[in-house]
């Protein structure tokens, strides 16, 4: 791997980088620490992938924030390192998948050309800082808090005090009491206000979602715009001194506050006061109350074919801004996912017709800011030439996902494919939801929530459900969460569990109940408070029954092959790491080089892979019970004892008979292919024991 030098002017910027380039090539030479080495590219926005050998890239966009000339920056990164697909988060980052790690480093190093940064989007540290989309331009504002989330991210990228916590920590800004940014959700969470002329915000404390959701404390109703950065660094304090670090699934702010009470929790901050940094933050409001540069242009003459869907288009993805006789523009961009060539035309016609800024959305899409009225025909057309102007932003039709099983560790079934789906059947059967009601729906592949399933009005969570001996993708349906305003939300409740292919007839029956009962202006989670979990579970009870599964069932949406329920250790959590699931990794890719080795015929080469595959796979069980597993004679007898003679993992003869086959037998093809299939099997019994101990921790 050859070493190379950036153009950055800004030396920590251009030192961290060259730093992340030599550790991947210590790493790479076995001179570095494994779980340091994660840890930090972690820090610099470099995850793991489903797939072995390449990366997740994050790229950190603060509040959402995106200018044409950054995002011209990013489709070219995204072309040159990776496949020319760009995904947008519910924290507004734009990811990039498939990246060689090798070139990460020059990668990151083409960003900061155009001030974009990856520091700090993953692992145990403060993640990208969100705020509504609306913020700025928003007609109910108190005032605009984008130079106090833009401060926040300032102060805290890099700060000592947050680089290696227990777990990542979330901030949001909300720009109204609708509380679009979710405070009642986050670590910290902020919403406007103002008290006798002064600038402040209500502050709530400690929310998350995640397997075990927790609502926010409110900690203050008031605090001053120039308290909120000494706030924040006194919480962190506290979170990085007395959070825990050995347990990965209590190591979030909200398990602290729930063990020690939230009156502790403050005597704690309090006490932080002394020993701030007393710098003081620059909020730059001057420049963001600025008006934005509009370029002297002419209005493009155009001719609109169909003006029923224009001023459909216009009465569901237009807002008038407060600034007078300016608009944002919705891009509704199904699972988040844009390409590049969209994304470059996009960037020009930003740059020349609008106030050259979108904001990313908490909803995975893209909001335009700054148009004027007289351009909105000419933005429609142009925007309907890049399929940018599909109706129902903001609205039921306008799904949230994460990716799922498609690129995460922990996915555990498709969300991207069931949103798909229920995405066509709301267009093509219930228009009315497309562009009328709003009803939130949110899907996540795993209980962890990226796609925030468990705040929803209709959620659905990846899970696998068994059938005799067989297990089938399932969706966990889930009713009656929402925002409320002002700081206050709701989770919805764990009604039923559907096989996955079920999901689309589960939304039709909510629906159609919904039309059918629902009072005029009721709001979907007010039907639900009318009518109760219990209604609910009766009308989708018949869903859930597994005795007559078909073949279908079996398949999980976006894929051909029966479903096998993999699931890895993700690097969501950072700096706590999982040994096992490292070892268990490296068993796969032995796997793989047995399997390379047949197609060279080098018949020995694949047995002594599988071989110590299976040994591999062995010690990773062995460490997790705290086992030594000083050498390979050892590790065999001990598990014979510890797993097979227990019964924990079934085999039709000792592990010693087992692993010592290629003893017995000379190398041929014959044998390598026996041999191989044995450690394959070997490995997906040892990973699914290994997952039921995580899940029941």
């Amino acid at each position: 791997m050859q070493s190379f030098r950036t153009e950055i002017e800004n030396p920590v910027v251009e030192k961290d980088i060259i730093d992340l380039e030599k550790k991947i090539r210590l790493f790479r030479e076995g001179k570095a620490d494994e779980e340091k080495f994660r840890s930090l590219r972690l820090a610099r926005g470099v995850y793991g992938q489903r797939q072995a050998g390449v990366q997740m890239v994050r790229i950190k966009l603060p509040f959402g924030k995106v200018t044409s000339e950054q995002l011209h920056r990013i489709a070219d990164v995204s072309d040159e390192y990776s496949t020319g697909r760009l995904h947008i988060t519910t924290r507004q980052d734009i990811q990039i998948h498939y990246v060689s790690l090798e070139r990460t480093p020059e990668l990151w190093a083409q960003l900061e050309k155009d001030d974009i940064t990856l520091r700090e989007a993953c692992g145990n540290t403060v993640r990208n800082v969100t705020a509504s989309p609306t913020a700025g331009v928003d007609v109910d504002e108190p005032f605009d808090v984008s130079p106090y989330a833009d401060a926040t991210f300032r102060f805290f990228l890099r700060n000592p005090i947050c680089q290696e916590m227990g777990r990542k920590f979330k901030i949001a800004f909300s720009a109204t009491d609708e509380d679009t940014a979710l405070s009642y959700i986050h670590d910290l969470g902020f919403i406007p206000k103002l008290q006798d002329g002064k600038r402040g915000f209500k502050v709530m404390l400690g929310g998350g979602l995640g397997s075990q959701p927790r609502h926010a404390d409110k900690l203050y109703d008031f605090i001053e715009a120039e308290e909120i950065i000494p706030l924040i660094e006194s919480v962190l304090r506290v979170f990085d001194r007395h959070g825990e670090r050995a347990k990965r699934l209590k190591a979030r702010m909200k398990f602290l506050i729930k063990d020690i009470g939230l009156e502790a929790f403050l005597e704690l901050v309090d006490e932080q006061k002394k020993a701030l940094s007393q710098e003081k933050a620059e909020f730059h409001i001057e420049k963001f109350e600025a008006a934005p540069p509009l370029q002297d242009v002419e209005v493009p003459s155009v001719e609109i074919e169909d003006q029923k869907d224009y001023e459909v288009w216009r009465n569901t993805n237009v807002i008038p801004q407060k600034q007078e006789g300016l608009f944002a523009v919705g891009i509704r961009v199904p699972l988040g996912d844009f390409y590049t060539g969209g994304a470059r035309q996009l960037a020009d016609l930003i740059k020349k017709y609008a106030g050259n800024e979108i904001r990313l959305s908490l909803r995975q899409d893209i909001l335009i800011r700054h148009v004027r009225e007289e351009f909105l025909p000419f933005f429609y057309t142009e925007l309907k030439k890049l399929g940018y102007a599909e109706t129902g932003y903001n609205k039921t039709v306008d799904i949230t996902a994460c990716p799922g099983t498609d690129t995460c560790n922990l996915g555990i079934a498709s969300s991207t494919g069931i949103a798909d789906v229920l995405e066509d059947v709301l267009k093509e059967e219930y228009p009315q939801f497309i562009n009328g009601k709003d009803i939130t729906i949110k899907i996540s592949g795993c209980m962890n929530a990226c796609g925030q399933h468990n705040m929803a009005e209709i959620g659905f969570q990846g899970m696998s459900i068994k059938s005799g001996k067989a297990v089938a993708p399932a969706l966990q349906v889930l009713l009656g969460g929402g925002v409320l305003g002002n700081g206050e939300g709701r989770f919805a409740d764990k009604v039923v569990k559907v096989p996955s292919k079920r999901g689309p007839e589960a939304l039709r029956l909510l629906l159609n109940d919904f039309d059918a009962n629902g009072e005029a202006d009721e709001k979907f989670i007010q039907y639900y408070d009318r009518q109760g979990k219990t209604y609910f579970y009766d009308l989708l009870k018949d869903l859930a029954d597994t005795s007559e599964l078909s073949e279908n069932d079996f398949i999980d949406w976006g894929h051909e092959k029966p479903y096998i329920k993999a699931v890895g250790v993700g690097e969501c959590a950072g700096v706590v790491i999982d040994l096992i699931a490292t070892l268990l990794f490296e068993s796969e890719e032995k796997i793989d080089n047995a399997q390379s080795a047949i197609d060279r015929k080098a018949w020995s080469d694949s047995i002594y892979h599988s071989y110590t595959s299976i040994v591999n796979s062995a010690k990773a069980l062995l460490i997790a019970d705290d086992v030594k597993t000083n050498t390979q004679a050892g590790i065999i007898s001990q598990f014979d004892e510890l797993f097979v003679e227990t019964g924990k993992i079934e085999l039709s003869t000792s592990f010693k008979e087992f692993t010592y086959q290629l003893n017995e037998h000379e190398p041929s093809e014959e044998f390598a292919q026996k041999y191989i299939e044995d450690a394959r099997l070997f490995l997906k019994r040892v990973d699914a024991y290994r997952t039921k101990e995580v899940q029941d921790v």
